[in-house]
């Protein structure tokens, strides 16, 4: 897996896609910090994190979308396939070399609440417990994102589908209120992203709402391996 894991974690500051991600992540925080704290006169982060949503959303499509779909534009996904390394670990290495660049970007936030702290003092709670929710949240749509790079072999169309996936999650509530079938909409409550989120950024680190993500992104990896068994034996 560490080889795999190297192997990703390179590609992505060999090319522009590492620097692309964390220059935007970076820049839009870093106005919601101003806009929300500064301007705002607050020393909460919380709406510099709800915010956030909407760019992750949108980033982490961008930085998983050549994770397999470029291995099969290039044609070197059968000597990936075919190498001593399980399925399980080339998932793995490619997650965590992924998840490595997120939580780059979520370190931002830590400066952030140092900055505060040197006017006010921050709520650290609220501050430590939605780091770790946004992360985990992250955590689920890498795993979901690498699943939908496996399927396809354009950057593009994991890209948009992953973008459309985000845009899904994110109107989960709308949804919810206008599905009159009950047993459906009570399903689509169980697997609201969102809902699971809420309580990090109350400061409440709920064992649920880390099992949830943890499973979401579980489930997902698992999936993405057996789209390569498959691949590997077609």
């Amino acid at each position: 897996m560490s080889a795999v894991y190297k192997r990703e974690l390179s590609g992505y500051f060999n090319s522009a896609i590492a620097y692309v991600v964390l220059a935007v992540y970076f820049f839009f925080s870093g106005f919601f910090f101003y806009f929300y704290c500064f301007i705002g006169d607050s020393t909460s982060l919380s709406y510099v994190f709800a915010n956030m949503f909407y760019i992750v959303m949108f980033i982490i499509p961008v930085l998983t979308m050549k994770t397999f779909s470029e291995e099969k534009k290039q044609k070197t996904d059968q000597a990936l396939l075919t190498s001593p390394t399980s399925l399980i670990e080339i998932v793995l290495g490619k997650f965590f070399g992924a998840l490595t660049i997120y939580a780059l970007c979520c370190g931002i936030f830590l400066i952030y609440a140092i900055v505060i702290s040197v006017f006010a003092k921050p709520q650290w709670s609220v501050v430590l417990c939605t780091l770790i929710g946004i992360f985990l949240l992250g955590a689920a749509l890498i795993a979901i994102n690498i699943f939908i790079s496996s399927l396809t072999e354009s950057m593009v169309v994991a890209a948009v589908v992953g973008m459309g996936v985000g845009l899904v999650i994110d109107t989960m509530d709308y949804f919810i209120s206008i599905i009159p079938v009950k047993w459906i909409s009570f399903v689509m409550e169980k697997i609201n992203f969102l809902d699971y989120y809420k309580n990090f950024t109350y400061g409440i680190l709920s064992i649920v709402d880390v099992v949830f993500y943890l499973s979401a992104a579980g489930l997902f990896l698992f999936l993405t391996t057996r789209v390569l068994e498959r691949h590997r034996w077609s």
